[in-house]
C-alpha cells in the first residue's frame, strides 16, 4: 500500500517533530493519531504539493494540542539529536564528556525558552527543515519564521552568555 510506504519514510522526522511540541509521554501517541488524521484528509491533500510539510504540520498540530490539553509545560526530547552523529568514529573520553556537557547546556538554554522559541529553534536546526517547511509546519508566514527565529537566538544566546558578562568587580 503506498499510504504504508509513505508513513515508513516519514515516521522518524514525524516523531522528532512530535518530541519537539509534546512531553515524551504523549509524541508517539501524537505521531500515531496524526497519521490517521492524515490518512482521512488525504482527499484534502492539494496534489503536486509536498508531503512532508504537509504531514508534519498536521504532527506538530497534534501534538500541540495534546501538549495544551494536558495543561503541562513540554519539556524539549530531543534524543533524536544524540543519533545524528556526523561519522562513526569514536570520540576520546575526553571529547565526549565535553560534547555532553555542551550539548546538555544548550538544550538546558533551548528548554529555558518559550514553547513558540523553541519549536522554531528545534524545526529548523534540529530537524534541519528549510524556512518554507518550517513555516508549513507552524502555520506561520516565512518572514514571521524569520523573525522569530532570530528574536529566538537571541534570547537564548542571552540565556547562554556567563553570568558575570558585563559586570566588573571593581
Amino acid at each position: 500500500m503506498a499510504y504504508e510506504e509513505l508513513v515508513r519514510r516519514h515516521q522518524a522526522v514525524a516523531i522528532r517533530t512530535a518530541h519537539i511540541v509534546a512531553p515524551d509521554g504523549d509524541a508517539e501517541d501524537a505521531v500515531q493519531d496524526a497519521f490517521v488524521k492524515a490518512y482521512a484528509a488525504l482527499n484534502r491533500f492539494r496534489a503536486g504539493a509536498p508531503f512532508r510539510p504537509w504531514l508534519l504540520r498536521i504532527v506538530a498540530n497534534e501534538a500541540r494540542n495534546r501538549r495544551r490539553s494536558a495543561g503541562r509545560r513540554a519539556g524539549l526530547a530531543l534524543r533524536s539529536v544524540e543519533d545524528r552523529r556526523p561519522d562513526d568514529a569514536a570520540p576520546s573520553p575526553e571529547s565526549a564528556v565535553l560534547a555532553d556537557e555542551r550539548r546538555s547546556w544548550l538544550l538546558a538554554g533551548i528548554n529555558a525558552l518559550r514553547d513558540d522559541a523553541r519549536e522554531i529553534i528545534a524545526a529548523r536546526y534540529f530537524l534541519d527543515l528549510n524556512e518554507a517547511e518550517t513555516s508549513e509546519i507552524l502555520g506561520l508566514p516565512r518572514g514571521t519564521v524569520k523573525s522569530r527565529l532570530a528574536r529566538a537566538l537571541g534570547r537564548l544566546r542571552a540565556g547562554l552568555a556567563p553570568a558575570d558578562e558585563g559586570t566588573s568587580d571593581a
